[in-house]
């Protein structure tokens, strides 16, 4: 039911952060589908029903390819959605805040925390910030970390460039207290 234009695959891995070498290699990966909105133009009520339909298809297509680009143990995830300028923030908001999306990146990345999301409208070559977060515990602090994904010709007008993101750590060199701890220590 989807119309697929391109499918984008990228792989970061950091190996060193402010001078100092990383261990392990901090790796994410990104795939996305870049899909022509399903959305017409004119405003449309009910979003849900198509988002149902199409939700598994998208989350097959980028969801365990992203587990698999990794070529690590999943820790970290999240999804994002990029819309062209010809569609709302809402239409890529209902694909990928769908748990026919969501669960199938969930069950291949072996996580059971809702994904952290991002969503927007953008031109062409506009960068999405997609949030990461631990896949098994949200507050586990040293997992929350924001990476950023550029394609040049991507969202064109009535695209929607969906996303899923997977990291094999927390942010590299990340040393800050347990979620809480600073409360603790001021009681």
């Amino acid at each position: 039911m989807i119309r697929v234009r391109k499918i984008v695959r990228h792989l970061e891995e950091t190996w060193l952060e402010n001078g100092q070498d990383v261990q392990p290699r901090h790796r994410v990966a990104f795939v996305g589908v870049v899909i022509e909105n399903p959305y017409p133009s004119a405003y449309v009520q009910d979003l849900v029903t198509l988002a149902d339909e199409l939700g598994e298809e998208i989350g097959s297509l980028i969801g365990p390819a992203c587990v698999e680009l990794l070529g690590d143990e999943v820790e970290a995830f999240g999804k994002a959605a990029l819309v062209g300028i010809d569609g709302e923030v809402e239409h890529g908001s209902a694909l990928i805040h769908n748990l026919r999306f969501g669960n199938v990146f969930r069950k291949a990345a072996g996580g059971t925390e809702l994904l952290p999301a991002a969503e927007k409208v953008g031109l062409p070559g506009s960068p999405i910030d997609i949030p990461l977060k631990h896949k098994l515990d949200a507050k586990t602090r040293s997992h929350h970390q924001t990476v950023t994904l550029q394609v040049a010709d991507v969202p064109r007008p009535r695209e929607i460039f969906v996303i899923c993101a997977a990291a094999n750590a927390g942010r590299p060199l990340a040393r800050l207290a347990t979620f809480g701890a600073e409360v603790k220590a001021g009681s």
